[in-house]
């Protein structure tokens, strides 16, 4: 659907009730490729597993940057990247977070969460040096001008990422894998055999081609409907900032619906895995892809902080530190990560 809706919309102006047909196709074809990469995943299993639904979930990302900086220019255009980075990271460390944490101790009254804090701990410092090296570092650098970095300086952050990224891959999936393997409520570990077994080669291989036939519309829909995107946003009065924030969201939705699921079932580390995995993910791979083709897009990538985005980066990872000190979490560490999520959001409607 996602593949015909493209043949019939590329290069046409279209009116506002296709374009808000198109945009929902469009977040159907997002749900569906990560649906697809994760069925992929399961199959080929770990560490290669979590590379897979990584890379998907990145070309998604990079895909919508791309294409609404293609369509668009001005300094709105350099700073895209860093907004939706940014966006990422506040969205999974407080949204998918927080939620996950609700659903996992809501359950009955006074009840308190399990969390293996070894695994939780280096997945949050894990997230805390990406974010420092290529959103904040950026903000104070003095060899280029504004929140810029020279082309020295963005070859080893991208280089510096994707070492970080493919070390924490490696602990979780191999070296230290049972650092981040769910606990029951008396904090024993929930062995691998409570998972269900691998889906089969046949439907693997169809989920692979399903995958492309999705990145692919994705994509595509994607440019088509950017110049509506930017439009609404325009309409609504917004800053044109907020463009990062709906391209988030809707990358992130399949992992906030996945961790709220695995919080209700009492998994409460698998949605916090996919939490920190996804902000990991988002800036470990993200910003070293769009470094490496920012000469080919003739943009230049503004990639520092502002002071309140810098102070909302700080009192989220400030808060994480606190959530996964220990064992035990409560439904008040949910209520502050979404509060501060929610802050996050109307900052951005009026910053």
């Amino acid at each position: 659907m996602g593949l015909v809706t493209l043949a019939l919309t590329w290069h046409r102006d279209l009116p506002v009730v296709i374009s808000v047909v198109v945009a929902i196709i469009l977040a159907a074809s997002v749900l569906s490729a990560v649906e697809h990469a994760e069925v992929v995943a399961a199959r080929v299993g770990e560490p290669f597993g979590s590379l897979i639904l990584a890379v998907a979930v990145t070309v998604i990302e990079v895909g919508l940057i791309i294409m609404l900086m293609t369509s668009s220019s001005g300094s709105e255009t350099q700073s895209l990247a860093r907004d939706t980075v940014f966006s990422a990271v506040m969205i999974t460390c407080n949204g998918i977070l927080g939620l996950s944490i609700l659903a996992g101790t809501g359950r009955r009254k006074g009840e308190s969460g399990r969390i293996n804090e070894e695994g939780s701990a280096a997945a949050l410092a894990t997230v805390v040096v990406l974010a420092a090296l290529t959103l904040v570092v950026p903000r104070f650098t003095t060899s280029a001008n504004g929140a810029f970095l020279t082309g020295s300086q963005l070859a080893f952050e991208a280089v510096a990422s994707i070492v970080v990224y493919v070390t924490f891959v490696m602990t979780q999936s191999v070296q230290h894998r049972d650092f981040f393997l769910p606990l029951n409520r008396k904090g024993n570990i929930i062995t691998a055999s409570a998972h269900a077994d691998p889906p089969p080669t046949k439907v693997a291989m169809m989920s692979v081609g399903l995958l492309v036939c999705a990145l692919i519309a994705v994509v595509g829909l994607a440019k088509v409907e950017s110049p509506a995107i930017e439009a609404g946003v325009a309409a609504a009065n917004l800053p044109q900032t907020f463009v990062g924030v709906i391209i988030a969201l809707l990358v992130l939705a399949p992992e906030t619906i996945a961790a709220y699921n695995a919080g209700k079932r009492g998994h409460l580390q698998v949605g916090i895995n996919l939490a920190f995995g996804s902000a990991i993910a988002s800036i470990g791979l993200t910003v070293p892809t769009l470094a490496a083709l920012s000469p080919l897009l003739d943009v230049q990538l503004e990639l520092g902080l502002g002071n309140l985005q810098i102070v909302l980066l700080i009192t989220t990872m400030a808060v994480g530190m606190l959530t996964v000190s220990g064992q035990r979490v409560t439904r008040l560490h949910g209520a502050l990560h979404l509060v501060v999520l929610a802050a996050f959001l109307f900052m951005s409607i009026v910053p």
